[in-house]
């Protein structure tokens, strides 16, 4: 076991799976001599070249749209949007041919597309440089969603992503690039759709993913310090959704909160609340609960952006509520935006 930071992972993830299989190429901007807006390819075009590490223009749909092209030709692109925000310019590749041809094409076709974006706030990008737009993507039948949150799973889900014969979209939160954490020396290849639980615990079930997985950790220690047992699950892949580790825990808890950094409304968190509801509201005690931004575009000021990102300190606070009889009725708690009366806790 090495410790080594995510965007050291990525890399190696790339190096090793662009070593073992020369159907394996880059695509994105910036991303040869440059490195990658956040160093992730830097060093790869010196060992590869400029055949394999292709710096494009800024034109997201049309580079998607040539991955998505050789793809179908039997290539592996693994393709960067710089920012999520811009993958946008790109959904009618991704959403439309990507996702579609295989079925399109009676599965005569396969499209082993791996599209890489950053997304999340926390850097004072402001409000087109800083969202979290996964919830967008999990409706469209044919695409998998994966958002690692630590380093080991960085590694192993890029190089399940490369490998998979379907377009994955592979979210990094600019926040975790530079955190270290241990990676094995051995390959190990994440499976996709297998949530993990990371903490265990009796009293609530905490569910996040990516950047807000660190945040639920935080979340747990300080609810032991009130003598609240909380459970942390780490989803890493948001389509296929591992709904029976989740389901499993609250069965035992009877409690849950779910985390994201995307707006609550209509989010990731919202789809995992039904399925819960749908198929295990016997056992729960208290309403389902989600932490998530308020319903306002990202500010750019620093105390601004985080004074509406969600953290541990509205993981806490919900679950303590779900905890203690008086509260569970509340309707909103939490950390107000100063945009109206949006919180940024609901319960479902």
């Amino acid at each position: 076991m090495r410790r080594i930071a995510y965007s050291i992972a990525l890399r190696e993830a790339l190096e090793e799976e662009m070593a073992r299989d020369p159907a394996v190429f880059l695509m994105g901007e910036d991303i040869a001599e440059y490195g990658g807006c956040f160093g992730v390819s830097r060093g790869l075009v010196e060992r590869f070249g400029p055949e394999r590490v292709r710096n494009t223009p800024i034109s997201e749909n049309g580079y998607v749209g040539l991955g998505v092209g050789a793809a179908m030709m039997g290539m592996r692109p693994v393709v960067e949007i710089m920012f999520m925000d811009f993958i946008t310019l790109a959904m009618d590749q991704l959403v439309n041919h990507a996702a579609k041809f295989h079925y399109v094409y009676a599965g005569r076709v396969k499209v082993p597309l791996v599209l890489r974006t950053a997304a999340g706030a926390g850097r004072g990008y402001g409000a087109t440089h800083s969202q979290s737009l996964e919830a967008w993507l999990l409706s469209v039948p044919g695409l998998k969603v994966v958002a690692p949150a630590f380093p080991q799973d960085a590694k192993g889900l890029l190089k399940s992503a490369i490998r998979d014969d379907g377009p994955v979209v592979f979210i990094e939160h600019k926040g975790l690039y530079g955190h270290l954490d241990h990676v094995s020396d051995d390959e190990e290849l994440t499976p996709i759709g297998a949530a993990r639980v990371i903490r265990r615990g009796s009293d609530v079930t905490l569910v996040s993913y990516s950047r807000m997985v660190h945040e639920a950790l935080k979340a747990a220690e300080a609810l032991e310090a009130r003598g609240i047992s909380a459970e942390v699950i780490d989803l890493r892949t948001l389509h296929p959704l591992d709904i029976d580790t989740v389901l499993e825990s609250v069965r035992r808890t009877g409690r849950v909160v779910l985390a994201e950094e995307g707006v609550s409304r209509w989010g990731v968190c919202a789809e995992i609340a039904c399925q819960i509801t749908e198929r295990c509201f016997q056992a729960l005690r208290a309403p389902v609960w989600r932490v998530g931004l308020p319903d306002i575009p990202i500010p750019c000021g620093f105390e601004q952006e985080q004074a509406v990102l969600p953290g541990a300190a509205e993981i806490v606070r919900a679950a303590a509520s779900l905890l203690h009889a008086g509260h569970q009725d509340e309707r909103r708690v939490g950390r107000r935006s100063g945009a109206g009366d949006e919180p940024s806790l609901v319960a479902v």
